[in-house]
């Protein structure tokens, strides 16, 4: 199972860059990093906390 990587802030509605700072929770609610810092790191939707989301990489790594 893939992270969903949502386009836009859920709070602001703001875009966010697929490569762009951004936070979600465990459910994966995301936010961009002025609304996260103005819910103090805490998801509105959970309580849960919001973490700095991964970035993938423009090209897929191969090993």
């Amino acid at each position: 199972m893939a992270l969903a990587m949502k386009p836009a802030c859920e709070r602001c509605k703001n875009g966010l860059a697929m490569d762009g700072k951004a936070f979600i929770c465990s459910y994966e609610c995301t936010f961009c990093p002025a609304c996260s810092d103005a819910m103090a790191g805490r998801c509105p939707n959970c309580g849960g906390e919001l973490v700095a989301r991964p970035r993938r990489a423009e090209q897929p790594v191969v090993a």
